[in-house]
């Protein structure tokens, strides 16, 4: 069993709506794994700028699956233009 922890860091511009379609928008492409933890920790300010955004929502997922993360799992987190940045641990 492989566990996985991911942390993104997305616009906050977003509304709670397009907050809550990023979040299915990642489980989709988690569809073989299952989600044990996921928190929405809000608006939060940067330590520095980062696309020039001084701000960010905050999301953190644990997951785990009998199989290896895809490949493009994170270049498709890479080419959402609301993700600002993301960081994708495998635990164990």
């Amino acid at each position: 069993m492989r566990k996985y922890e991911l942390t993104l860091i997305a616009k906050p511009s977003l509304k709670d709506a397009e907050s809550k379609k990023l979040i299915e928008t990642i489980k989709d492409l988690l569809k073989d794994f299952k989600v044990t933890k996921e928190d929405d920790l809000g608006q939060k300010p940067l330590a520095y700028a980062i696309k020039k955004e001084v701000a960010g929502r905050y999301v953190f997922m644990q997951f785990e699956g009998e199989e290896a993360l895809a490949k493009d799992f994170e270049t498709k987190l890479l080419r959402n233009e609301n993700i600002i940045r993301h960081l994708l641990i495998r635990t164990k």
